[in-house]
Order: C-alpha cells, then sequence, then structure tokens
C-alpha cells in the first residue's frame, strides 16, 4: 500500500462500469439536480437517506452512512454503505439474535449488486459476498443538503464544529496515468480542534475505501471497508479491515479481522457543513 502521502492511489476499473452508469433510481426522494452542488455533485443528508428493500418477505430499510462514487471517463457509478447491524433471526417468535453472530454490512451498487460484508469473530470465508437483489429492486430515500457551506478556512471549520452544524467529509483520489477517480463521502464522526496552533482532523468510518490499483469484473468489488483520517486539504490516511494476525510471546496464534495497517495517500479533502 501507498506511505507516501504524495503518491497517487493507482487506479484501474473495468468497463463494467459502462454498463452500471449512474441513472435516475427508483424512489429517489428529492431531484438532486434542484439542489447545490459541490464540484459536480450534490450532498447528501446523511441524517435522512436510506434505501428500502421492496421484497415482499422484508421491506428492509438501511440508513445509508457514506457513499464512494467511481469515475471512469465520463461515467461514474455510485455506492451507497450502510450502517452495521447484527446478525437476525428475522421476524421469529423468539432469539432474535443468531447464535453464531456477526456485524452485518450491506454495501449497494448503481446496477443493484450488493456486496455484503459479514465479520464474524474469526476467518471465514463468508466475510464478503457479493449479491443482486436481496430484497428485491432497491427503492432509494436519498435526500440532500439545500443550504451547504464549503468550509474553506480553519475559522469556518471551527466554527461551524462548535455551532453543532452536521459535517461532511469528501476525499478525492485520482490515478494521474488515466485519469481515473474515486470520491468518498461520509458524515463527520468526531472532529478534533486545537484552537491555539489552529488544526483540525477528522476521524470517521467505516467508509468503502476503492482498491483503484486492482481490476475486478464488477465495479463494486472494488470496494473494502476502511477508517479515513486528515488534517490537511492534500493527503489521507486509511485502515483497512483485513485479516490481522494476534501473536503471543511470538507465536502467531489466530488471525481476526480488524482494522489495521495504516497508510497514507495523496488526496483532495474537502469539509462541508449542512445546515439544512
Amino acid at each position: 500500500m501507498p506511505s507516501n502521502r504524495r503518491e497517487f492511489v493507482k487506479a484501474s476499473l473495468t468497463g463494467a462500469m459502462a454498463a452500471a452508469a449512474l441513472s435516475p433510481r427508483t424512489g429517489q426522494a428529492q431531484d438532486a439536480a434542484a439542489h447545490p452542488l459541490i464540484d459536480g455533485l450534490p450532498v447528501l443528508d446523511y441524517g435522512r437517506s436510506f434505501v428500502r428493500g421492496t421484497a415482499p418477505f422484508n421491506n428492509v430499510r438501511f440508513w445509508v452512512e457514506s457513499r464512494t462514487i467511481l469515475f471512469s471517463g465520463d461515467q461514474k457509478y455510485e455506492c451507497l454503505q450502510f450502517g452495521s447491524c447484527k446478525s437476525e433471526n428475522t421476524f421469529a417468535e423468539k432469539d432474535l439474535f443468531a447464535r453464531d453472530n456477526y456485524d452485518f454490512l450491506p454495501i449497494l451498487g448503481d446496477d443493484d449488486q450488493w456486496l455484503i460484508f459479514r465479520r464474524k469473530n474469526r476467518i471465514t470465508p463468508e466475510y464478503r459476498s457479493l449479491k443482486r437483489e436481496v430484497w428485491g429492486p432497491a427503492e432509494r430515500k436519498l435526500k440532500y443538503g439545500r443550504d451547504v457551506q464549503v468550509l474553506d478556512s480553519f475559522a469556518a471549520i471551527r466554527d461551524a464544529t462548535a455551532e453543532g452544524v452536521p459535517l461532511v467529509s469528501r476525499t478525492e483520489l485520482t490515478d494521474e496515468a488515466s485519469g481515473r477517480r474515486a470520491i468518498i463521502e461520509a458524515p463527520v464522526k468526531t472532529m478534533n480542534i486545537q484552537p491555539e496552533k489552529e488544526l483540525y482532523q477528522i476521524d470517521s468510518g467505516p467508509v468503502a475505501y476503492p482498491r483503484l490499483a486492482e481490476t475486478f469484473e464488477l465495479p463494486i468489488d472494488t470496494l473494502q471497508l476502511a477508517f479515513i483520517a486528515f488534517n490537511a486539504p492534500n493527503f489521507a490516511d486509511f485502515v483497512i479491515e483485513q485479516p490481522d494476525p494476534i501473536i503471543e510471546d511470538g507465536v502467531e496464534k489466530t488471525k481476526v479481522f480488524h482494522y489495521s495497517q495504516p497508510f497514507s495517500v495523496s488526496a483532495k479533502n474537502s469539509l462541508l457543513a449542512v445546515r439544512d
């Protein structure tokens, strides 16, 4: 993984993205074009954005926790990452949580392709799986900010943080060779402020981090779960969820999924205040 803050992530996306290009979706709650565009994109209101399943067996509703948009030429492919829950015996009369319990986190692509993470207390082959229309055609209930402020100075960041305004971060990763890029957008969950030195630092996750250096048949398969931190406009640091060894007395006892092996990449970061 890149270690130098000035290295760009190397991207390689397949032609599959063109077939899954972003298009109007069923159940869109608001017209994104009617809302302010920041760098050509509306900003999600993360407190009020959801996706609902339409299958008769379960009209499940997921809360949108972050989104990652993959760009290749004039094509774009949007992935919505949802809040994690626990494995359930859904609609059972008793014992509502599964005995062999695990964290359950889904991501939905523009083409209704799902990437599902099942994190147990041990390494299992079911950790990630790809499926289509798991809960029927997805109905997107997305809302966008109507009063969005770009926080382009420390004073603006400090004041919006102190006011308790919802903050959203954007991190753009670009491949210099091909011009392909990705934007990771997420609500800022933790913001650190050092007033005297005029320093800030965000720490948020999980987000969907794209492995742009690798080629996959399906665009959504590029994604890994990660946490992001940055305190400057030109680089971002990540930790990726991956198999991590448990070492005792110099001996590897087992492996578990854990956010580990921090690395840094060149990026274009921005912070936004969503006031309405």
